[in-house]
Formats: structure tokens, sequence, C-alpha cells
């Protein structure tokens, strides 16, 4: 089977839509590099659409009616939206849910350590990565200190034009012949992804003058001490803004997109959804890249309670219509797929791989080999979501993440899944995946957003 390449159909007034909402995702991409930033930013955008907070509805028992927008945050870093519908909640919800981190370098709780007169930052990686792709990169410190009083001190250094950025150093070629012989997982260790952060020494000091600078440099504009790091939540990204991509501007280069394109394409439908026959969820998760696990990740309570306290404000709540509402429920887990890349062409199976421009994928299953880990999605679901699809003109495809015995990943559709309700993967197909700088087309981004809006509608 072919698929038509989604460039191909639009008007201009579809390529003018595209290059919008285009626009709009880069600007999301740079103001929320951490999970954090991101859930601040969404919560923006949700009060604006005129989403409320739920707690304040509940802490007013106020009652919810068809309609009604409300949002639920998780310890800053993940964050749910949900629309009432006219339908009972007991009739199942329609839920559209990504993830919100991705890999990069967490900084240690000790990290800041000299040797010979240089000034490090040592870190320890987050989720899957190529090592080696992270050195000799102009980098950025995103996150939050907070100090024994409980005030927290938001930090971003290497952003903004003025600011210095930090990075790590690599070895010179001319001295690299052992290091070249490693293997590609050994040529860069996790414990060589030290930032350098400093080489000036400060007068007056008798040992590790070069560390002393930077405390004090911290002391004065942070009001940090040393100590505060032990209570600190800083991230390594990469530094600089998102950006068009190749010389017809068709796609997107930049840090962070898995899962981030998926989360801002479930935004944004859920957004432009008004007055829902079912009730409509975005859940945004936190952890996925390293199990979604933790009190923030999709293992945790956050997604169930929260249904649970959305009943109790429709007057519908007892533990057995809430079991009833989550089994009743579809879900589209918006994540990434791996796109097809014909320099790379012995990894994918032709077939069924994803491709640039060729719309929105799915994933009938993931996980890795024998579909070890998978959510495998039932085969009437997939023929309800291609009605949906074709009938709403949306380009779609379907792939796997590689060959068979290449490797493979997972996302957040098998957890769900556990409560009985129908969940199939679905997202943007992306290059470069979970490399500093990742690779999506904006026909790709544009379909996904669409199909996200016709699902919530229909399903």
């Amino acid at each position: 089977m072919e698929y038509e390449n989604a460039w191909n159909k639009y008007s201009d007034k579809e390529l003018s839509e595209l290059e919008d909402i285009s626009i709009d995702y880069r600007k999301f991409l740079d103001k929320g590099k951490t999970e954090r930033e991101c859930v601040k930013e969404i919560i923006k955008m949700a009060e604006k659409a005129g989403y409320k907070d739920l707690n304040k509805i509940i802490s007013k028992q106020k009652k919810l009616e068809a309609g009604d927008k409300v949002y639920a945050v998780n310890m800053k870093k993940s964050v749910a939206l949900f629309t009432i519908g006219k339908s009972s909640m007991e009739q199942g919800m329609n839920i559209l849910g990504a993830h919100i981190d991705s890999p990069r370098l967490d900084v240690k709780q000790n990290p800041l350590y000299e040797d010979t007169e240089f000034a490090y930052l040592d870190t320890h990686y987050y989720g899957g990565i190529k090592k080696y792709q992270w050195v000799a990169l102009p980098l950025a410190i995103h996150g939050v200190i907070v100090k024994k009083d409980q005030t927290s001190v938001e930090i971003v250094i290497g952003e903004d034009s003025k600011d210095p950025v930090v990075s790590i150093t690599d070895l010179l070629i001319h001295l690299a012949g052992e290091q070249l012989d490693k293997k590609a997982s050994k040529v860069i260790e996790g414990e060589q992804l030290d930032i350098l952060v400093g080489s000036k020494p400060l007068k007056g000091e008798e040992k590790e003058k070069v560390k002393a600078g930077i405390l004090k440099l911290l002391e004065e504009k942070y009001q940090i001490t040393e100590e505060d790091f032990l209570s600190a939540e800083l991230e390594i990204v990469p530094a600089g803004k998102a950006r068009d991509a190749g010389l017809d501007s068709s796609m997107i280069l930049a840090y962070g997109q898995d899962d981030r394109v998926c989360a801002y394409t479930s935004l944004l439908a859920m957004m432009n959804v008004e007055h829902p026959q079912k009730t409509t969820c975005c859940l945004l998760v936190d952890k996925e890249e390293i199990g979604s696990v933790g009190a923030t990740g999709m293992k945790s309570r956050f997604f169930e309670n929260t249904v649970a306290e959305l009943l109790d404000r429709t007057g519908t709540y007892n533990e057995l219509v809430l079991r009833r509402c989550l089994a009743a429920s579809k879900m589209l887990s918006s994540d990434v797929s791996a796109a097809y890349d014909p320099l790379f062409a012995g990894n994918y199976e032709k077939k069924n791989a994803a491709y640039f421009g060729k719309g929105m994928v799915f994933n009938k299953f993931t996980g890795s080999r024998g579909k070890s880990g998978s959510n495998d999605a039932n085969a009437e679901y997939i023929a309800e979501i291609r009605s949906i699809m074709e009938k709403n003109n949306i380009s779609f495809q379907t792939a796997e993440l590689g060959k068979v015995d290449v490797g493979g990943g997972g996302t957040i559709a098998y957890i769900l899944s556990l409560y009985g309700m129908e969940v199939i993967d679905c997202g943007v197909a992306v290059l470069n995946m979970h490399a500093p700088w990742e690779l999506t087309s904006k026909a790709d981004i544009y379909e996904t957003k669409k199909g996200y809006e016709a699902f919530l509608i229909n399903a």
C-alpha cells in the first residue's frame, strides 16, 4: 500500500494554517525545554482558552456541568485537562496522552568540583541517549533550586544571546586513535559527561580558586550556596531556538520533539474542541523516558485520582462508576515514531516504516523484538480509528519501530490499557530521535493536530 504525500493536497489556506501552527509550535518548544517549563506554558495557554484550576473548584464545592473546562497539575511536572461532555462520564472519555519529559543530562546533588583549574558540574544522563552526541555542543542550564526556607530560584542560563553557554569537552582528533577504536557506546562514558562551567581563578583564594569564583557568581546573581545544589533540579539541554529546517523550510529542527510535538498537537486539539459529546481529556505526563515511574509518571495514581475528583464534582462518584468510566474510555497514546532514514535503510522494514510528509503515524504495537512490553491494539479499535481518519480527510500511515530483531521502544499506552480501555499509539514521525536536535515534518505536525481533533469529536 502506498500513502500519498500530504503536501500534495493542501490549498493555500491550509498551507497558511500549517505555517501558523509551526511558528507557534517552535515558540512552545523554546519556552518549554523542561517538564516544569512545559507545565507552566500549558497552564498559561489553557487558562487563556477558558480552563479553570480543578483544585479551586473542589475547594468551593462547585458542581461541574457539560461544557466546563478544568485542569489539574501534579507536582508542577504533569498536567491533565478535561472538557466535561454531554454524556455521563460513566460512558467513558476520549483521551489524548503524551509525555513532556525528554532525554537530557541532570546535574547531580553534589556536582561542583575543580580539576586542574577547570570548574565542572557532574551530571547523570536521563533517558536513552547516544552519549557521544552531547559533547562539543553549546549547552544551556534550565531548572529550579529550592532553598531550605522553601523559596525557589528558577535558572535559565545559555538561551539569551547575551548569556554564556556551557559545554562538554571532547578529545582532539590528533590524539583520538585509541578512542576511535572503541565501540560507539564506550567512546564517551557516562562519567565523562561533566559540564565545563569555568576557568577563571578568584583572586585572594588559596584552594579551588576557579570553583570559588563560580560559587561567588552564583551567590551574587541567585543568592544560592553550594549546599543548595542538594535540593536542586537542574537540567542540561542544547542551547538555542527551534528552527525551520531544509532549504524549503518543510521541517522543524529542535530539541525535545520527543514527545513535545505530540504534547503540543494534543493540547491544540483539546483546546479547539468545544462542547464534546463525551468528556475529553489531554493528559501530559513526566518520566516516560525512564519507565513512567515515580509520583509524576504515568504509573502514579494522579490520573485516576483526578478522574475520581471529576466524578465527585459531577455528582456521580462511586468506585464502580470510576472503574466503568476508565474501562469505557478510548485513548490515543500520543507518542512519536521512528521516521524512515534512507541513510540507515538496513535498520527499517520499508513496507512497515513511517515516512516524512505522509501524515500521522499509527503503531498497532510497540515493544521490542517479540512485541515485549507492548500494548497491542485490537483490530476492532483500529478499524474505528481508520474510519474516523478517512471521513475527516486525515493523512495517516501505519508503522513499526524498525526491523523485528533490531530494537524497539515503549510508550505510556500499556499503562492506560490496564484499565481495560482501548488504546493505540500514534503521533509524528521523527528523525534523529533522542539526539540533541530532532527533525519533524510540518505536514505531519499539521495532520496529527487535525487527527487528534477528529478523534476527540468522533470516537
